[in-house]
């Protein structure tokens, strides 16, 4: 029979004639050489399964401490990468500062003969950059340059707050009374709503075909859970001085005189967006019943309502107004790290539950 390696024997497989042969033989080199001292293979194997055992437990020693180094050197990874996007934000914001440092400068004057743009976009509120205070300050600096033909309302807004675009109505018509210079207001996507309140000041107001404009109207929204609550066993406690001081709180029900009188403020303050609208408009207007419903046309239809002068664009009033184009934009421009820091005090607000200083009345497309 054939030879075998033998992992256990660490020899050769003998057959059984073979093993007899060899015991025999060795049988008689004992009885030559002495007695056999017993034990003796029996040792060797012993320390052969302990060099083995020994070699095992090295090796996965091994294997940990690599496992071990290689997630220390992936922890390393992790914090030198979070380390350099740190220094990315501190850096970012070292930028935006410096930024707005310089960038809030004063615009300066274009030189030779141009139009003075002022830019009125978003939402109109104190808290945007279509403020009042922002735009005045623009179209102010448009009016006094010495080398603006014109003063250009660049408007895509909405609308927004009454009071803001009543404000900026206000300066515009007091300086469309106050010299020869023209205002002109040119609608780009949208100009409805208290947007169309700034631009009915202006002498002319100029829009493309597809342009959305009037939505003459005042809104306020809002919602009612004073059945949730109750729904869901929640008391709200409300401590007020005078009995309709909560009147427009969402968990409260409005009582029918309180819908009256709240519907009397969003009268008024219609009214008050119409009778503008008229002086800044005068006989142009036509005597569609429906002008001052609340409804939005495109610039198309407001051309036929007396809405808007005629269709047009910046750049083509432009080419009508001067031999070249040449537009210069005395909009202030935004501190960026002022705008940041105010949107981050909105959220914070919205999210702990504090009350916004904006009006609930609104002069803005919804």
């Amino acid at each position: 029979m054939s030879e075998r390696d033998d992992d256990w024997t660490d020899g050769p497989e003998l057959s059984a004639e073979e093993a007899r042969r060899r015991r025999e033989a060795r049988s008689r080199a004992g009885e030559e050489a002495g007695p056999e001292v017993p034990g003796e293979g029996v040792e060797e194997s012993a320390e052969a399964l302990r060099e083995r055992r020994r070699l095992a437990e090295q090796a996965m020693l091994d294997r940990w401490i690599d496992g071990v180094l290689a997630e220390q050197r992936r922890s390393r990874r992790w914090k030198l990468f979070f380390r350099f996007v740190l220094a990315l934000l501190v850096l970012a914001s070292l930028s935006i500062t410096f930024a707005g440092l310089f960038m809030t400068q004063d615009v300066g004057q274009a030189e030779g003969p141009h139009l003075g743009v002022v830019e009125v976009e978003g939402v109109i509120d104190r808290e945007s950059p279509a403020s009042a205070e922002r735009v005045i300050d623009g179209v102010q600096r448009a009016w006094n340059a010495p080398g603006a033909k014109a003063v250009m309302l660049h408007i895509d807004s909405p609308g927004g707050s009454p009071v803001q675009s009543q404000r900026i109505y206000n300066e515009i018509m007091r300086l469309r009374k106050s010299g020869d210079k023209p205002i002109i207001a040119v609608i780009e996507d949208i100009g409805a709503s208290g947007a169309y309140y700034i631009a009915a000041a202006a002498d002319d107001i100029v829009a493309a075909p597809a342009s959305l404009v009037g939505s003459i109207g005042v809104i306020h929204a809002g919602f009612g859970f004073q059945q949730a609550i109750e729904r869901l066993g929640i008391e709200r406690r409300v401590f007020t001085a005078g009995e309709n001081k909560d009147f427009l709180d969402p968990f409260s029900a409005v009582e029918p005189e309180q819908r009256r009188f709240w519907q009397e403020v969003l009268a008024t303050t219609h009214q008050q967006f119409i009778e503008d609208v008229k002086a800044g408009r005068g006989d142009r207007l036509s005597d569609d019943e429906r002008l001052f419903s609340g409804l939005i046309w495109t610039g198309e239809q407001g051309v036929e309502l007396g809405l808007v002068d005629r269709l047009g664009s910046l750049d083509g009033e432009a080419r009508r107004l001067l031999d070249e184009v040449n537009l210069h934009n005395y909009t202030p421009r935004l501190d960026p790290f002022e705008r940041l820091s105010r949107r981050f005090g909105n959220v914070m607000a919205s999210v702990l539950g504090l009350s916004s200083a904006e009006t609930p009345v609104r002069y803005q497309l919804r």
